[in-house]
């Protein structure tokens, strides 16, 4: 299980890596979304300025799981950036594979890592 999670958690800071510098410097082309919905907000996203700390969060998570370090951080990072991911393609934009496979890639590596959230996941905490 660990080699499971040590890959895992290369692949997942690997993708959040490169989504995160694409968000920077696009070298990855993107169609405009299909969904008028979806179109306006990419636009206030992009004229709000608020992509760049979405992009700086996925480029923040994605090098601490490549380090190794604060992995724990790492996947509270992610998770936050997992869940707006899930929730915008489950809602605007259909084609949640990408979504789902970093998902349960983030599932492997804090299967790893689940005793850093002892207190966090604790129903009544000491």
């Amino acid at each position: 299980m660990k080699i499971t999670s040590t890959i895992a958690r290369y692949l997942l800071g690997l993708m959040f890596t490169v989504f995160g510098l694409n968000g920077f410097f696009h070298f990855i082309p993107q169609p405009p979304p299909a969904n008028p919905l979806a179109l306006q907000f990419f636009g206030a996203v992009a004229v709000s300025h608020f992509a760049a700390f979405f992009f700086a969060v996925q480029l923040l998570g994605g090098l601490l799981l490549l380090s190794g370090y604060f992995v724990p951080l790492a996947l509270t990072l992610l998770a936050a950036e997992l869940y707006n991911i899930l929730a915008f393609h489950l809602t605007l934009e259909p084609g949640i594979a990408p979504g789902l496979v970093a998902a349960v890639l983030w599932l492997l590596v804090f299967a790893q890592y689940r005793h850093s959230f002892r207190g966090v996941l604790a129903a009544k905490p000491e």
